[in-house]
C-alpha cells in the first residue's frame, strides 16, 4: 500500500458557488487509473467529506463519482447566503484547500 495527498493525485481540485446558497467541490484526474484507484480506496465518500468539513451529512445536498469526467463531485449546503453578513469567501472559491492534504491509500501492485 502506499500513501499520496490527494493534491499530489488529481489534476483539478476547485471549490465554487453553486447558486446562493451552495458551494461545490470539484476533483478531477488526469487518467482513469488514478481515478478508480481513489475511488477504491474510499478516501472521498460523503462520510469523509462530511468530517473533513466538520459538518453532518445532511450539509452535504449531492455527493457523485462522475465517470465519464473521472471527476467526484460534492455540493454543501452554506450556513448563510453568499454576500450576506459575516460570509468569509462571497464566491466560494477558497474553501478546497482541505481537500488538498486529504491521504489516499491505494495499492502499487495488482492482488
Amino acid at each position: 500500500m502506499k500513501t499520496k495527498k490527494l493534491g499530489e493525485l488529481a489534476k483539478t481540485i476547485r471549490s465554487k458557488n453553486a447558486g446562493v446558497n451552495k458551494i461545490t467541490f470539484d476533483i478531477i484526474f488526469r487518467n482513469r487509473a488514478t481515478y478508480e484507484a481513489v475511488k477504491l480506496s474510499r478516501a472521498i465518500t460523503r462520510a469523509s467529506m462530511a468530517a473533513l468539513y466538520g459538518i453532518g451529512q445532511e450539509r452535504i445536498s449531492d455527493f457523485v463519482e462522475y465517470d465519464p469526467g473521472l471527476a467526484i463531485k460534492f455540493t454543501i449546503f452554506r450556513l448563510a447566503p453568499s454576500g450576506s453578513a459575516g460570509d468569509g469567501d462571497i464566491f466560494g472559491a477558497q474553501q478546497y484547500a482541505p481537500l488538498l492534504d486529504v491521504p489516499v491509500m491505494f495499492r502499487t501492485t495488482r492482488p
